[in-house]
């Protein structure tokens, strides 16, 4: 029986599963040490993030259990995964206060569930800050759970930088659910 907070991913230096491979199973900050790129995987068991830069930084993907032969064409990436983070899964409830402005401005509104466009839902136009009390959450740049993602576990977040780009307004947001694992 595996542990569902434990996950193991393996990583490939080249598309289609070649080249020399990594097998991970708990954060990575640096791939570098293991491996020169990756350019696909296979995600044998948890949930994941996936990072273009070193240290958690730049654009992120969301993977779950399944074969990824090539990152580029499956993302749309133009580079390869350079550093990678287990999302732990979560049993219990979900709770994020999502804010208009920065630092916690402008309307608030507490969500537990997803949350596809929060223009329709709460007639805010963005989401530039958010507090995740429970739960580990995905949000994204574009109503409809689309564009770029960035993952949320609990803290508070007084604006979103993504890698050097700060000032990041997301309009959609959902669960990391169990069922996902």
């Amino acid at each position: 029986m595996t542990n569902m907070n434990m996950g193991k991913i393996t990583f490939y230096e080249e598309r289609n599963f070649q080249g020399r491979s990594y097998d991970c199973n708990s954060d990575c900050s640096d791939m570098s040490s293991y491996l020169s790129r990756s350019q696909s995987c296979r995600v044998h068991s948890g949930c994941w993030m996936m990072y273009e830069r070193n240290n958690y930084m730049g654009n992120q993907y969301f993977l779950k259990r399944g074969e990824y032969p090539d990152f580029m064409q499956h993302f749309g990436m133009s580079d390869s995964i350079r550093s990678c983070r287990m999302i732990p899964m979560h049993r219990g409830n979900y709770r994020m206060r999502i804010y208009e402005r920065e630092s916690f401005g402008g309307q608030m509104h507490e969500m537990m569930d997803d949350c596809d466009s929060i223009m329709d839902r709460y007639s805010m136009s963005s989401c530039m800050s958010c507090n995740v009390m429970e739960g580990h959450w995905l949000m994204y740049e574009q109503p409809h759970f689309r564009g770029r993602m960035m993952y949320m576990r609990p803290g508070e977040y007084r604006n979103f930088n993504m890698g050097g780009m700060s000032g990041m307004r997301f309009m959609s947001m959902r669960r990391i659910m169990d069922s996902w694992y």
